[in-house]
């Protein structure tokens, strides 16, 4: 039963009312509340800046739920990924592995450290990458493995962690989706020798714009906290471990500001009732739609017991552009905000600029064509996940 208190529910709504006069469902909305509110008027009555109070208390909170792996809050995920690459050494002339179907984010990140993307298909379950297509693309100069979470479900961390082992390979995962998530029992993010998370405005937790690096080894968290700030050792000075504080390394500037840490800090406290909201929609999705995927040849999310998913993004997997695109217009007919997920990174102008629009990823296309984001957030009341599935059933009749 979805069952949403109706004052919560209100907040961020539209007030444009599509062509049925039924106010629209959008495909993301944080649950914000005076809880929010109350954490930031106390950060503003404090620190400002970073490394106060708030980002002390939600980088604690943040390993315990990793493990207890050292994490740094940054300015976004984006940053989190260039300061992960920077601390573990990768820059230029060296390669760097990555899926095509993923976020700018993931490459821009290889990029601004020097070294060069090369872009790996994924296979058909996961959406993640594909471990023997990653071997087939691996040269001299490849040094690291950078597979993304994609909606909250683990890429083939098995396979993936044995070829970095087997070619003594560094592993950076995205984990921009996957805060939650696990795969054989160990939190997503948390598995490689460093993770990133997001905590954008769409994701599950949020503080409008930010993100954290989770580090597994302290030789390099304590790298990336001097290049966090500016390559400076001022996190030390604040825990009073040295008297004044200088320039000690190459850095730059990802320091999150304890006001959006108090943000993520609230956020935190309904970390479990966010899941279970998010895991009742999916739940019904796909309880409502299996037999309608399987009756016009479209696949939902991967289900099993290796993997748990946080329930990010649940998608419709649709067989060709044809039928993606008619599911697409019938949902947005009825008022229903799906959309389309990514332009694959090697056919955007910038990946044809870096010389990538002829590598072949077959189910990097295949998937891009036909893949389809419902709405899924903690505010969606049942109504609305009703008329999604109806949506959906009548797109393509």
């Amino acid at each position: 039963m979805l069952a949403y208190a109706p004052a919560v529910a209100a907040r961020g709504r539209a007030a444009a009312r599509s062509s049925s006069l039924q106010p629209p469902i959008p495909l993301s909305v944080p649950w914000l509340d005076d809880a929010e509110t109350s954490r930031v008027t106390r950060a503003l009555a404090g620190r400002l800046a970073g490394n106060g109070p708030f980002c002390a208390a939600v980088e604690r909170r943040l390993s315990e739920r990793l493990g207890g792996v050292r994490v740094l809050l940054t300015t976004s995920c984006t940053h989190a990924l260039e300061l992960g690459l920077m601390a573990l050494g990768v820059g230029p002339g060296q390669d760097v592995v990555c899926p095509s179907f993923t976020f700018v984010s993931t490459a821009n990140a290889i990029l601004r450290v020097g070294a060069r993307p090369v872009f790996a298909d994924i296979d058909e379950q996961t959406l993640g990458l594909d471990a023997a297509d990653v071997e087939r693309r691996l040269t001299a100069a490849t040094t690291t493995l950078l597979p993304i979470h994609y909606a909250g479900v683990a890429a083939d961390m098995d396979a993936l962690l044995r070829l970095a082992a087997d070619r003594r390979l560094r592993l950076v995962e995205d984990a921009a989706q996957g805060l939650g998530a696990t795969h054989r029992g160990r939190p997503l993010g948390a598995i490689g020798d460093a993770g990133a998370f997001s905590f954008h405005e769409t994701k599950n937790v949020t503080c409008g714009e930010g993100g954290a690096l989770a580090v597994r080894d302290p030789e390099v968290a304590a790298r990336a906290e001097i290049m966090r700030e500016k390559g400076t050792n001022r996190a030390q000075f604040l825990r009073g471990e040295v008297d004044k504080y200088t320039w000690v390394s190459e850095g730059s500037s990802y320091v999150l500001s304890d006001v959006l840490a108090a943000v993520l800090d609230a956020q935190l406290d309904k970390f479990d009732a966010i899941h279970a909201r998010r895991a009742a929609v999916a739940a019904r999705y796909r309880e409502e739609l299996s037999g309608w995927a399987a009756a016009h040849g479209a696949r939902l999310p991967l289900e099993g017991p290796d993997r748990t998913s946080n329930h990010h993004i649940f998608f419709l997997v649709l067989p060709d552009e044809a039928a993606r695109d008619r599911c697409l217009a019938g949902l947005r007919a009825a008022g229903v905000m799906a959309t389309f997920h990514y332009v694959p990174l090697h056919s955007a102008p910038h990946g044809r600029t870096l010389g990538w629009s002829e590598v072949s990823l077959p189910v990097t296309d295949r998937v891009a064509r036909g893949l389809v984001r419902l709405p899924l957030h903690p505010l969606l009341q049942e109504a609305e996940v009703e008329r999604v599935i109806a949506a959906v059933r009548s797109s393509l009749d």
